[in-house]
């Protein structure tokens, strides 16, 4: 997948508060990853009953690995979660 700037972002209010809860990363930086150019993009067709679904490994602007699951409505990013890399996605990432 392609992302064209400007970039914008839809936030569930449940999932902003649920990512700083439950991972500590705040919704601002998980915003910064997608525009940071070593963002990697992947279908996440496993989860992708109801609508498309996406899965981006990246970097924060602090040098954080975060895998974020999002989907695109009315052009726009809404994020579904956001956690630290784990090992395997880490060396998926790096490749």
């Amino acid at each position: 997948m392609k992302l064209h700037v400007p970039i914008a972002f839809e936030w569930d209010e449940g999932n902003k508060d649920k990512n700083w809860k439950k991972h500590t990363i705040h919704y601002k930086e998980i915003e910064e990853v997608f525009f940071n150019r070593s963002i990697k993009i992947f279908p996440d067709s496993r989860h992708s009953q109801k609508e498309k679904r996406f899965l981006a490994y990246g970097r924060t602007h602090s040098d954080r690995l975060l895998t974020i699951i999002f989907t695109v409505r009315n052009n726009k990013i809404r994020i579904i979660s956001a956690r630290r890399q784990s090992k395997k996605e880490r060396s998926i990432y790096e490749k």
